[in-house]
């Protein structure tokens, strides 16, 4: 997936030049993209190649910043996720992170967030002050 991420990645900052650099300042970048896509009407298999793209971008950022690892899913991960691939945290954890790129389209709102999942998954989110 870290090849096919790359490739998404060359190919929308030479289009679009958007800074999409593997920062998990990034994610917010991702948030607005499919933000901007669910407000322009795509449908999920109009929108299906993007998404894809933007979960293995999503994923790569994981790895180059977090230490996960991209691994198959088995089978029973595969029939839970919905998808064939995710990351291995180094505590662990299995994540799907094209999962939840199509939960932000199909869902929206701050509670899907990119750039919250990864402050969560990597145990950097910070609490409200109330």
């Amino acid at each position: 997936m870290g090849p096919y991420a790359a490739a998404f990645v060359t190919g929308v900052t030479a289009r679009h030049r958007l800074p999409l650099d593997y920062s998990v300042a990034s994610l917010r970048i991702v948030d607005s993209l499919i933000d901007g896509l669910r407000k322009g009407g795509a449908d999920r298999e109009g929108a299906r190649g993007t998404l894809l793209g933007l979960g293995a971008y999503v994923g790569e950022v994981l790895v180059r910043r977090a230490g996960a690892v991209w691994v198959d899913f088995d089978a029973d991960q595969c029939a839970y996720f919905g998808q064939r691939v995710g990351v291995r945290m180094p505590d662990g954890r299995v994540w799907n992170p094209l999962g939840k790129v199509l939960n932000r389209f199909e869902l929206g709102g701050p509670e899907e967030s990119l750039q919250i999942f990864y402050l969560t998954l990597h145990g950097r989110a910070r609490r409200a002050v109330a």
